[in-house]
């Protein structure tokens, strides 16, 4: 197994964490949007990321989906969610978590959706490439 697959991997499972942690946040109506959408976004950062390490392209330190989903479409890497898309979750990166006041950019089911999707993608094409790198081993 090369280190970026490796590094991939793991990145995939930091992600699931999150992934895990919004589901069990999201149905918590008491909870203020920002704490919960955090996790959603983290979620996609990191799946993200780990499609970009194991194709191995340099994306620098960012919590930016617009700008890691731009570098996945211009290696002509298609994702199930566009730029667009995934950027409504930029703010509770950092902006919303620092800030007392709930600003409702995309609903909890929403986001669950675009986690789901973008999670199913990185799995598949990552195991596509585990699997591709096997096949040329032997």
């Amino acid at each position: 197994m090369t280190p970026m697959l490796d590094e991939a991997q793991k990145l995939l499972r930091m992600a699931k964490a999150d992934y895990e942690v919004f589901a069990y946040l999201k149905p918590a109506v008491h909870l203020r949007d920002a704490i919960v959408l955090f996790h959603a976004q983290q979620a996609i950062e990191k799946m993200l990321k780990a499609v970009l390490t194991a194709h191995e392209i340099p994306f620098g330190r960012t919590h930016n989906l617009l700008a890691l989903a731009a570098l996945l479409e211009q290696s002509g890497i298609v994702t199930p969610e566009t730029s667009d898309e995934v950027a409504v979750l930029n703010p509770y990166a950092v902006l919303f978590r620092y800030d007392d006041e709930d600003i409702a950019l995309v609903t909890r089911d929403e986001a669950n959706r675009m986690v789901a999707s973008i999670s199913k993608w990185a799995d598949d094409l990552i195991v596509k490439l585990l699997t591709q790198y096997e096949n040329h081993r032997i």
